[in-house]
């Protein structure tokens, strides 16, 4: 597929193709790599089953705020907390590997000489670096995790293949599957990264990386989809909040192994993911930036509109890139 832009101008393509080029000069330049940039073995990295800032803080995770955790004894506050984290841990390399599949699909039809091509190759080659990041993280927690729900699990090679296939679905669900992560990495940084040292560090190179992942995927989007035609932009329109929604519920979520292993009432799950106020908001403040995308790529109207508040995925709109959620508050 030949590069589109938004006019079919030529310095439209040019603007963008600059963008891609800076973005693929930031992943030669400014990278890491899982074994150099984290001292895994060293005393400050060390892992402590019992250390108390496993336990989830409330204002961050939904089943942090639940008062059946709170009441708990902190030692069980602690090890579910602990399984939380990892299985979080594990979930998010499991997309990255959904992600490699569907890109790998969609480049290959790419023509000769397309920045596309290569810039998606750098974060094909940056996401292979966090999974084997996420997953030494994990052997070190040294908690058995499954990871994503069962059904996702099994459906996810076919999910990333048939996304290389339709690619402007693929690219927003990229968007869905990778702003929670991100949001709530943030959040973590922001209030004081109250983790241990090896989770934070693993953080702080998965956001520094994530920026550019973002923002390409974001410009991507923008390049292409004014090009549609009607009826595709509105299908983009409904597919934006239903794979926000769905995605946000895969990544963020616990699997059933998680109340079955710690024997969480039922109504607890429910309550947390995502029926209460607290949880709700929570939700919600995942996707500013992507009602902000979703109002520039003029995929906001009043049908789409009703479908995000129908999904509890409404809210306002963020006036610039991860904007913190103190307007609201």
């Amino acid at each position: 597929m030949a590069l589109t832009t938004m006019s079919g101008s030529v310095p439209a393509a040019r603007d963008y193709a600059d963008v891609l080029h800076t973005l693929s000069e930031g992943s030669v330049h400014r990278r890491f790599d899982p074994y150099l940039d984290i001292a895994w073995d060293s005393p400050e990295f060390a892992i402590d089953p019992q250390d108390p800032r496993w336990v989830l803080q409330p204002d961050i995770d939904p089943l942090g705020a639940t008062q059946w955790y709170q009441n708990l004894p902190l030692e069980r506050q602690i090890e579910i907390g602990r399984w939380r984290i990892a299985n979080a841990i594990k979930v998010g390399a499991a997309f990255e590997s959904i992600l490699i599949r569907g890109m790998m699909q969609y480049i290959m039809k790419l023509p000769n000489g397309s920045p596309e091509f290569r810039y998606c190759l750098h974060e094909m080659t940056e996401e292979c670096n966090h999974i084997q990041m996420f997953q030494e993280l994990v052997n070190r927690i040294g908690v058995d995790v499954p990871g994503m729900r069962p059904l996702f699990r099994r459906l996810s090679p076919f999910i990333g293949v048939a996304g290389g296939y339709a690619w402007p679905i693929l690219f927003i669900g990229i968007l869905g599957g990778e702003e929670p992560i991100d949001h709530y990495q943030k959040a973590v940084i922001r209030n004081g990264a109250k983790l241990p040292p090896a989770v934070v560090r693993c953080m702080e190179i998965h956001i520094a990386e994530e920026a550019r992942h973002i923002s390409f995927a974001n410009e991507f989007l923008k390049e292409h989809v004014p090009g549609f035609n009607p009826l595709y932009r509105n299908v983009c329109g409904i597919a934006f909040p239903l794979a926000m929604r769905w995605l946000a519920g895969e990544i963020m979520a616990p699997p059933p192994e998680f109340a079955r292993t710690f024997d969480i009432p039922r109504e607890v799950i429910k309550e947390a993911f995502w029926r209460s106020p607290t949880a709700s908001k929570i939700l919600s403040g995942y996707f500013g930036d992507m009602r902000s995308l979703a109002g520039d790529l003029g995929l906001m109207n009043p049908v789409t509109k009703r479908l995000w508040k129908l999904l509890h995925i409404d809210g306002d709109q963020s006036r610039y890139r991860s904007e913190p959620e103190r307007r609201a508050a």
